[in-house]
């Protein structure tokens, strides 16, 4: 079928971080108005509830140590959708494009001859040390910023990051999807030439009830936050903005119902 024969768009939606009220205004209005809606685990009831009732929801989300939907099933219902739907959302927390496998799903759309259209959201990478008052760059402490995924296995036969030259690439690291590997990320980057008394901070369950934030150094974070039961989902940011922190400024957590912490 092609795309001239489809009626339906498939919109890549960010739902940001948790807190609905920072979702933006088109992804807003897309949720009110989609007929069918296929979103990820980390999406908060409160944004699901948006959602009309007559609208078709497919569950599709992935969780470690839990069955998870295939990539690749998830491609397939987004083009069937399209085929008897004028608007499908496809939902995912923080930005579709950040770490969110939208490329994959926007390449597999075109491909099938699908209309995409994507709708950037707020990040967590951003958002949770935002709501834990640290900036992730500062004119004192730091000018560049690198945004990584810790959620490769880090001893896989051929990495794709190096958490070596990370260490010295940039003036601060916001990790995504780190927790469970940060044992070794701390090893490697001290490995690197990062010095053992870099500020690092955990933010877990960012924007929404239930946020807590630990604050330690790089040698002992990982033994911190094992010792005070963080979970994921977490951002862990590591370099000298974590020291200006302005817990006052910080905005308070949406008190939002979100899913079990995987």
């Amino acid at each position: 079928m092609t795309a001239s024969n489809r009626s339906g768009t498939v919109y890549l939606v960010g739902a940001g971080p948790g807190d609905p009220e920072l979702l933006t205004v088109k992804a807003h209005r897309l949720l009110q108005t989609c007929d069918a809606l296929v979103y990820d685990s980390l999406v908060p009831r409160e944004v699901l509830d948006l959602v009309p009732e007559h609208c078709e929801r497919h569950f599709v989300g992935k969780r470690r140590g839990h069955h998870s939907v295939p990539q690749p099933s998830t491609n397939a219902v987004l083009v069937e959708l399209s085929a008897r739907h004028a608007c499908v959302v496809r939902l995912k927390g923080g930005d579709p494009f950040l770490f969110g496998r939208g490329g994959e799903e926007a390449a597999h759309l075109v491909k099938h001859g699908v209309q995409v259209e994507v709708v950037p959201g707020v990040t967590a990478g951003i958002a949770a040390p935002a709501y834990a008052g640290i900036p992730v760059t500062h004119r004192r402490a730091g000018s560049s910023v690198t945004f990584v995924t810790g959620h490769e296995e880090i001893d896989k036969r051929r990495p794709s990051v190096n958490w070596r030259s990370l260490a010295s690439a940039s003036d601060g690291l916001v990790i995504y999807m780190g927790l469970h590997n940060l044992p070794r990320i701390a090893d490697e980057l001290m490995a690197g030439g990062l010095s053992p008394e870099t500020p690092v901070a955990v933010i877990q369950q960012g924007t929404v009830a239930g946020q807590r934030c630990l604050q330690a150094v790089l040698s002992t974070i990982a033994e911190r936050a094992r010792q005070e039961q963080f979970a994921s989902p977490s951002i862990v940011v590591v370099g000298d903005v974590v020291k200006e922190q302005i817990s006052a400024c910080a905005p308070e957590p949406a008190a939002v119902t979100m899913p079990i912490p995987f």
